[in-house]
């Protein structure tokens, strides 16, 4: 590697380590303080560069990359303000155990509380939010320096895959000239020859760094606890879309017995999984799981549960109303169950821990739960399939049937996800269902899904509502600066719809003004401004026609129907009613 000054070689070490990493795209954002990071890139010939006008919106696109591949998208920004903008995406990325690496770029130490045009203090700046934070060194060109600076870059991005997977943040200071201008002397003309590898790098990362799979020492323990129960379920939350404790899990089910709770975001609720008819698949529990009669007689005796909590706030309460043992299985030992009633943490790989439990236990049959819960299933299924009323829920509904067998669907938080939690029956098709669960803010989704869109050949369908799509109307430019294909569903209801559930809603003023919020935007001109084609559909049967030629053909599409949402609600409630009334009759 040749450079012309101190700062390029720093620039290019870091890309270079980055790219032997099996980094394959970076996002960048224009600044001044950032060139040398910038000149990197765009010279690393094994590295693909998204540019991106807004700091925040290229963070959540590189997130929806991360959510689709499993693998960190490095963000690149100047200093100043222009990091602070990627707070919201790290934040989203620590909660949810997204890897992302986040390198911004500085002013030098010494300029720090001196008053210096946009001189922030940046150390730190995300808090307790990364896995790892390191303030780097200003450049130089000794051979020490070169290797701290490649075994540096190996460790963070070690730091953002391995469990808990997250941000990690590198803080880059740069002097001037900040240009790959020729500087004599800079660089020793001896530094190639007397450290080629510090200069050069390894042929793959300079450090290898190995984590072993864990596996509990009490899997034999945890097996005799299951045996000793009749009525088992799994409880299967948000998963990382490439996680493939799936199959353990499914032939777990089958072993036991045991119905699953699959959450939309579970990489189990769509996926060939259903076409077996030795497991049951639980996907209209958000509906049911609270009735009488299962609340009762027919409560499991024992709980295993993988991933992130819930989507559905129904199977979160009732999984702290049952008395019964519920086992956690997490990675990294951390406890995420907000409620507090679970008996049992165990710390271990969820694929190999439960396919360890299954070589260790003795198959069990007739489990009264799993009979219940299929005649609950098809009770559910069956209002679904007859709804003739106008509900928000018709919408989600009507995307996931209009989907290929393989598509990445992203869908909102706010009602959006609560929608597919209820309205998204399991189907064998290959769907990768991504939600920003870590945080449920409503702000960067429209990027995340050009970011999971950029990275796969997958059809990708982002359905959102009118606020989430109003939070990132910046992140649009990427669909023609990338020429990214995206099918965006916007549910319109004219302002905080979500709303109408809590009690709230009862006490206008203040519920309109201050909380439904209504702002009656015409988003056809968010279409005209970043030049991409808009459709306006009057029912679900035309949003199944405009979606299907959407998924068909090349490009952005944004395809709008509008809901009242009171109305909307109150058909909601309605439908409940009569789940629960049919369910009483059995």
């Amino acid at each position: 590697m040749t450079a012309p000054n101190r700062n390029t070689l720093w620039g290019r070490t870091i890309l270079s380590e980055l790219a032997a990493a099996g980094i394959e795209q970076v996002c960048i954002a224009p600044g001044s303080r950032s060139t040398p990071l910038t000149e990197a890139a765009f010279a690393t010939d094994d590295i693909t560069v998204y540019t991106h006008l807004d700091e925040r919106s290229m963070a959540y696109f590189a997130l929806g990359q991360a959510r689709r591949t499993g693998d960190p998208t490095p963000i690149i920004c100047t200093s100043g303000t222009a990091a602070a903008n990627f707070h919201p995406a790290v934040i989203e990325a620590n909660q949810a155990r997204v890897p992302m690496v986040v390198l911004t770029a500085d002013r030098p130490p010494e300029l720090r509380n001196s008053g210096a045009n946009q001189t922030i203090d940046q150390q730190k700046l995300y808090g307790d939010a990364v896995r790892l934070f390191q303030q780097l060194p200003k450049p130089a060109s000794s051979p020490r320096m070169l290797r701290s600076l490649r075994t540096t870059v190996t460790q963070a991005i070690s730091a953002a895959l391995n469990p808990p997977s997250g941000p990690v943040h590198l803080n880059v200071p740069f002097e001037k000239p900040l240009e790959p201008t020729d500087i004599p002397e800079d660089i020793p003309d001896s530094l190639q020859e007397q450290a080629p590898e510090a200069v050069q790098g390894r042929n793959d990362s300079f450090v290898n760094l190995t984590t072993a799979a864990t596996v509990p020492e009490s899997v034999d323990q945890l097996a005799s606890k299951i045996e000793d129960s009749s009525r088992p379920l799994i409880v299967a939350g948000p998963a990382d879309p490439r996680s493939e404790a799936g199959k353990e899990v499914v032939e777990f089910a089958a072993t036991i017995d045991a119905p699953i709770f699959a959450d939309p975001l579970s990489n189990l609720r769509f996926s060939s999984y259903n076409n077996r008819n030795d497991i049951l698949i639980c996907s209209g529990y958000d509906a049911y799981i609270s009735t009488d009669q299962i609340n009762t007689t027919l409560a499991p005796d024992l709980v295993l549960r993988i991933g992130a909590s819930p989507t559905s706030k129904s199977l979160r309460k009732y999984l702290a109303a049952i008395d019964t043992q519920q086992i956690l299985v997490d990675p990294a030992g951390q406890w995420r169950e907000a409620e507090f009633t679970a008996t049992d943490l165990v710390t271990g790989n969820a694929g190999e821990t439960i396919k360890r439990i299954t070589a260790s236990v003795t198959p069990a049959s007739d489990n009264e739960l799993t009979t219940w819960l299929r005649q609950a299933e098809q009770t559910h299924w069956q209002l679904i399939n007859e709804i003739d009323v106008e509900l928000e829920g018709s919408a989600i509904k009507t995307v996931l049937d209009t989907l290929p067998e393989k598509a990445t669907l992203v869908v909102s938080n706010s009602m959006p996800v609560r929608d597919l939690d209820r309205f998204g029956q399991a189907k064998a098709d290959e769907i990768t269902a991504i939600g920003n669960r870590g945080a449920s803010g409503i702000d960067g989704i429209t990027s995340t899904a050009f970011g999971a869109a950029s990275a796969t050949s997958d059809p990708t369908v982002l359905v959102i509502g009118d606020l989430a799509f109003y939070h990132d109307m910046n992140g649009l430019l990427a669909a023609g600066r990338h020429d990214i294909d995206l099918t965006i569903v916007l549910i319109n209801n004219n302002g905080g719809g979500i709303f109408h559930k809590l009690p709230i809603e009862s006490f206008d003023p203040p519920f309109t003004e201050g909380f439904k919020t209504p702002h009656q935007l015409n988003f056809r001109s968010a279409g005209d401004l970043y030049g991409i084609q808009y459709q306006y559909v009057n029912t679900v049967s035309e949003l199944a026609k405009a979606c299907k030629h959407s998924i068909n053909t090349s490009g952005t599409d944004i395809i709008e129907i509008q809901f009242d949402s009171e109305i909307s609600h109150r058909n909601r409630e309605q439908l409940q009613q009569q789940l629960q009334s049919k369910l009483s009759q059995r």
